[in-house]
């Protein structure tokens, strides 16, 4: 062990007498391991709900959606799917077309995002039908034309049996429906009737409840066939959005550029993550806010050490002067009070991290903070404890830590052994 660490280590061990200094050291070695604790604790929270709540955006909507300007909808648009599809980037796409419309079940109404899908096309690029929990999507496939009745049988009849929907978790409570429930639901897209404009309706059978775990979808949307939307809407063959998959979401601003100048100048797309730009920039300003706040802990901490190590200067003071004049050279006794403030710092750190991520593992695993959903749109406080967090608050917290040594170790370099010694 070096001469300067074998003291420093020495001094940190305070006799009797210096009792008050051991007793700031432990409050600023306690200090540091509280600022590093919560700070990787904040962070990994911080980091579990961008997580999350990424993951759970981009399994129920795709990467990338290509539209018209003109909202007049997209007419001959199976030429259209297949030359995007064909693009470079682009995994998947799928047609898709929306439309606000109210959801009832007898005096029971909510208003629903109602979407017609094709499955084979949707489960492509949306873990949404995936999410079934009660019942099955398998009746969203598209429906096989009736058989039609024979010219010579008068009596026979074709029945039409309630086309199927898929809703959301928080949907089907909040109009109190179940698999196999009838719902009725009113297009505003009415007929035009000698007494006005006439609300247009279907009956639909729930035959599924997913449940995504993004309240603002499992609480608003219901998922039908596209033949019936249209229908619905009385509407040709046509759709309001092609979706897409690409195969590197963090560039999918630019691939959909690409994919709005192929398509041509009447179209315009739009990313995930430009649609949800607002939710991730404000999560990246609150991991921010979160690291300068909580960051106090630690600077507190390093006033402690600088404290600390004044006080121990002082202490030290005929020390200093006896070592000087043995030969120790001021740089070697500016070193000595350098390292006991950076050896506080490392213990500290060392019991943060160590408290911290035992917390973050924990929390990921059990999920022991319950939410409410309805205001954060997840059941319970997600943990992501990640490496890098770690190094950056580890890096911090030592510079402050350093940085706090650079007086009391300058002025125990300066004392004059004869003046130190004069009086022993």
């Amino acid at each position: 062990m070096k001469f300067e660490l074998f003291v420093a280590a020495r001094y940190l061990r305070a006799k009797r007498r210096q009792a008050v200094i051991g007793v700031i050291t432990a409050i600023s070695i306690i200090g540091v391991a509280a600022g590093v604790a919560s700070l990787i604790v904040a962070l990994s929270i911080n980091s579990g709900f961008q997580r999350d709540l990424q993951n759970q955006l981009l399994g129920a909507s795709a990467h990338v959606r290509l539209e018209k300007i003109k909202a007049d909808g997209i007419y001959n648009w199976r030429p259209l799917l297949a030359k995007m599809q064909q693009q470079p980037h682009v995994t998947a796409a799928a047609p898709a077309l929306y439309e606000e419309v109210l959801a009832a079940r007898g005096p029971r109404a909510s208003g629903m995002q109602l979407k017609g899908v094709i499955p084979e096309y949707e489960n492509r690029v949306s873990e949404l039908l995936k999410t079934v929990k009660f019942g099955s999507a398998e009746a969203l496939a598209p429906a096989p034309s009736p058989t039609p009745c024979p010219p010579d049988n008068e009596n026979c009849s074709v029945s039409q049996p309630y086309p199927p929907i898929v809703i959301g978790k928080d949907m089907a409570e909040s109009i109190g429906a179940t698999v196999n429930s009838i719902i009725t639901v009113t297009s505003p897209q009415g007929e035009l009737t000698p007494f006005g404009i006439v609300p247009k309706y279907e009956r639909f059978r729930v035959v599924g409840i997913f449940n995504s775990g993004f309240y603002s979808i499992d609480s608003t949307w219901g998922l039908i066939r596209l033949a019936d939307c249209q229908k619905l809407y009385g509407l040709g063959d046509v759709i309001s959005v092609i979706e897409f998959k690409v195969d590197d979401l963090y560039k999918a601003e630019e691939i959909g550029n690409q994919l709005q100048a192929v398509a041509g100048p009447e179209f315009m797309a739009k990313s995930w993550m430009e649609e949800n730009r607002a939710l991730f920039r404000a999560l990246s300003l609150e991991k921010v806010v979160t690291f300068l706040t909580i960051g106090l802990i630690v600077f507190v901490a390093a006033l402690n050490i600088l404290i600390s190590l004044i006080m121990m200067v002082m202490e030290k003071t005929r020390d200093i002067a006896v070592l000087v004049s043995m030969g120790a050279r001021r740089r070697q006794v500016r070193r000595i009070f350098i390292l006991q403030g950076v050896l506080i710092g490392l213990i500290g750190t060392f019991l943060g991290l160590l408290i911290g991520y035992g917390v973050a593992v924990a929390g990921a695993k059990y999920h022991f903070i319950a939410l409410n959903p309805e205001v954060y749109s997840i059941s319970y406080v997600p943990f992501a404890p990640r490496a890098l967090d770690g190094v950056l608050v580890s890096a911090v917290s030592l510079l402050i830590s350093f940085v706090a040594t650079l007086y009391p170790s300058w002025s125990a370099a300066r004392v004059l052994p004869a003046e130190a010694l004069r009086y022993e």
